[in-house]
């Protein structure tokens, strides 16, 4: 195996790691609206990933840079055709961790209220759109014979893509339900039990039909293992959560997502954007890799760093692994 291959794998490890990490830090953001009553149940969501949100989002930045490093034609190529999706996730991003750190800055209800609007919505926007973004990298765009998009953003709305957004929502909320059900206690631990339910029950028929469409398309044999873990493990999921199994549940859904992203990447193989216009415009892992000098170097670095940002973050996850409910939740003070 080239290390520019390697490379690709490590990539695709770090947009896993994203999605099933950052995946129920938007969902819990989304049931901020659906599943709390109150504005305590509202604080208890955002305590339950308050010690963890900031460091899941490591993984987003390191596997951009990754990509910037390993594959820079992958990189220009992806960022200047999606410059608008992208730039909104960002921008979401940005407004989301604001939101985070400044609603317990002041105690009038309306601040709060306004910045618990904010993170519901710069939690749904990027889960969907993250979708749509990996849907037309799978699917493939618009790229001429010099590497470079040429299509606009109304190319970017096809109905795979859409389907591949309502998937990342959908998926992304039951993860964060099942999170939500792992990390609570009292009634709101209940209600997330009972709305994983049917929100797995959509999740489940969005999930199958995307998966199903992506391996009638562009599938072989490692991708059909693929999807049939991650169907069954949806599946295996469901009945947990109704068990009360909330640590199956949540492994589960994690496992769910894992394995429906590990597709996208087995069908994407060899190529990491391909041209719908010729085949022969597509960038792969070997016209867009760096020198095997820049991809040596790099080698080195994450073997080096890996292992300490992986501690790192475990032991954060351990030390605020206790459940929390609206009995933990302090009177505001005026």
């Amino acid at each position: 195996m080239e290390l520019h291959d390697v490379w690709f794998v490590l990539i695709a490890i770090l947009w896993i790691g994203y999605f099933f990490l950052e995946g129920f830090d938007f969902g819990v953001g989304v049931l901020t609206r659906l599943l709390a009553r109150d504005r305590a149940e509202k604080r208890v969501l955002i305590n339950t990933i308050g010690p963890v949100w900031d460091g899941n989002e490591v993984w987003l930045l390191t596997a951009g840079g990754a990509t910037f490093a390993a594959f820079p034609e992958w990189y220009a190529t992806l960022f200047s055709g999606f410059y608008l999706p992208l730039l909104l996730i960002l921008v979401c991003l940005i407004i989301r961790g604001v939101a985070f750190e400044y609603r317990a800055k002041r105690p009038e209800e309306d601040w709060q209220r306004n910045w618990e609007t904010a993170i519901f919505w710069t939690s749904l926007i990027p889960a969907f759109l993250w979708g749509v973004a990996f849907g037309n990298i799978v699917r493939g765009v618009k790229i001429d014979a010099e590497f470079e998009y040429v299509g606009n953003v109304w190319d970017l709305l096809n109905p795979y893509a859409l389907l591949g957004g309502l998937v990342t929502l959908t998926l992304f909320t039951f993860h964060g339900t099942v999170f939500t059900a792992l990390k609570t206690v009292g009634e709101i631990r209940e209600r997330a039990r009972r709305l994983a339910l049917r929100v797995g029950l959509v999740t489940a028929v969005l999930v199958s039909a995307f998966l199903l469409w992506t391996q009638a398309d562009k599938g072989d044999g490692a991708s059909l293992v693929a999807l049939v873990v991650a169907v069954a493990a949806l599946v295996a999921a469901l009945f947990t959560n109704r068990a009360g199994r909330e640590g199956w549940s949540f492994t589960l859904s994690g496992v769910t997502i894992v394995a429906a992203v590990a597709m996208l990447f087995l069908t994407l193989f060899p190529n990491v954007m391909p041209s719908t216009l010729d085949a022969d415009w597509s960038l792969t892992v070997t016209n867009a890799s760096s020198s095997p000098y820049t991809l040596k170097i790099m080698t080195w670095l994450a073997v080096i760093a890996t292992p300490l940002v992986l501690l790192y973050q475990g032991w954060t996850y351990w030390v605020f692994r206790k459940r929390i409910g609206t009995q933990h939740i302090a009177d505001p003070v005026h």
